[in-house]
């Protein structure tokens, strides 16, 4: 039985969390990428879901987070399975969305390691929020895997073609390492 200070009391088959404690702080992972985002106006997840297209086009197991919608906690749970971790965000008061803020914050505290990540958004007049994003993935132990990649207002058509590319080139990335 492995009974913590918090969470659920494992009482059937206790070697099942512990082979997966394991496995977490060695740092594997799968084919996975997670896509954690918010938008103000819809072009931010323009972005990430031309992203996500990217990612599933090399096989990649995608899935696209909206954080003002998504449950932090089944997140979590994704993000220690998951390769890569993708983060996008309008920028808002020179900084990320603050619906963003509970999941960086759980990622800051679980410093996974051996994943990747990049950050993307899109600004009005100046962009806040890539760079923030990525000092959260540095923080994190996280491995940029590629320059963050922001958009002034709405993405053109030619700017999905590169969240697309960048989704690809991510997709690449993390087949490469498992």
């Amino acid at each position: 039985m492995i009974a913590p200070s918090h969470g659920i009391i494992w009482r059937a088959n206790p070697q099942k969390i512990v082979d997966a404690h394991l496995r977490w702080t060695k740092g594997d992972a799968g084919s996975r990428a997670l896509v954690l985002y918010d938008t103000m106006w819809g072009s931010t997840e323009k972005m990430a879901r031309a992203i996500i297209e990217g990612l599933k086009s090399k096989d990649v197991d995608a899935r696209l987070y909206k954080m003002s919608v998504s449950d932090r906690t089944e997140i979590i749970a994704e993000i220690l399975e998951a390769k890569a971790i993708v983060l996008g965000s309008s920028t808002f008061n020179n900084d990320y969305l603050p619906s963003l803020s509970p999941i960086l914050d759980e990622i800051q505290g679980l410093k996974p390691t051996n994943r990747i990540g990049l950050a993307f958004g899109s600004y009005g007049w100046r962009t806040y929020s890539v760079p923030r994003l990525e000092e959260v993935l540095k923080k994190s132990g996280i491995e940029i895997a590629a320059p963050g990649y922001a958009v002034q207002w709405a993405p053109s058509p030619e700017e999905l073609a590169t969240c697309r590319q960048i989704g690809e080139k991510l997709g690449e990335q993390i087949k490469a390492s498992i």
